[in-house]
């Protein structure tokens, strides 16, 4: 299992255990991860540290003073 983090902007968006979608975009040197419809969004993550998975479930979700953190694992 791989966890991956992703920021989100407003709470109530998913719930823990739900399964989320997330495509991919991509920058000159990186690629980042969308939650769809646009719920949330990932980091820069190098190329060689591409997501294979194209669907996950949420394990946590974390507020803190810089907002809202979705925790979610795929199946790699």
């Amino acid at each position: 299992m791989r966890e991956m983090e992703f920021k989100m902007e407003r709470e109530g968006l998913v719930e823990k255990g739900q399964t989320v979608r997330v495509i991919e975009g991509r920058l000159p040197s990186a690629c980042y991860y969308t939650i769809v419809p646009a719920v949330a969004m990932s980091g820069n993550i190098p190329f060689s540290e591409r997501l294979h998975s194209e669907e996950g479930v949420v394990k946590e979700i974390v507020e803190n003073e810089k907002g809202f953190y979705i925790i979610a694992e795929f199946d790699e």
